[in-house]
């Protein structure tokens, strides 16, 4: 029933349902969850779980190391960076002074199964962080694949990264995947790049 109400939802319809969920679940218990985060992760995980592509996320970041992985090494990689990007999300959920979150209403496509929903994180002192999701529509359903925080590609950034990675370990995926550690701070996130 909620994948059926999901393909009918435009995209920023389950973007905006997505983040008050999780919104609605760590409000005024931040402290609490900064003391728990293995329950924030397990809440966050739960509310990406149905809005985001991690797979084909994985592919992209693996870029063009993608075809000569092994199935097993790409499967592994996609849940290792599924729970890098979970961990990061929620120490920023928790460590980030936000008072507000809004998803706008000027969803965009260039195609058909492509879109970008964007937002608004207000920090406490009233600056005003962008966030533009990219989703594309498959099997159905549409599917966070990409994020850009204030002008930074997450994507980009985490390919560049593992990039590097594979040409300091010598093209070893394992080596690679065991030390997967994508470095993108909330204070350079703060600071911006350009998209």
């Amino acid at each position: 029933m909620a994948l059926a109400q999901q393909a009918d939802q435009r995209p920023e319809q389950m973007i905006r349902q997505s983040v008050d969920t999780l919104m609605s679940k760590i409000e005024g218990r931040k402290d609490y969850f900064k003391n728990n985060p293995d329950e924030l992760e397990a809440v966050v995980d739960d509310s990406l779980e149905n809005i985001a592509d991690f797979r084909y996320i994985g592919a992209s970041v693996m870029g063009r190391y993608f075809k000569n992985a092994s199935p097993a090494q790409r499967s592994r990689f996609a849940d290792v960076f599924r729970q890098t990007l979970i961990d990061t999300y929620a120490k920023g959920l928790v460590t980030f002074d936000y008072q507000d979150i809004r998803v706008l209403d000027n969803q965009s496509s260039r195609y058909e199964d492509q879109a970008s929903v964007d937002m608004e994180v207000v920090a406490s002192d009233g600056k005003i962080y962008p966030v533009s999701y990219s989703l594309r529509l498959g099997d159905g359903e549409w599917k966070v694949v990409n994020v850009i925080v204030n002008g930074i590609n997450l994507g980009l950034t985490f390919r560049n990264q593992f990039d590097q990675a594979m040409r300091n370990q010598n093209r070893d995926y394992d080596a690679v995947i065991d030390n997967w550690a994508p470095e993108v701070g909330v204070d350079e996130l703060e600071q911006g790049g350009n998209a």
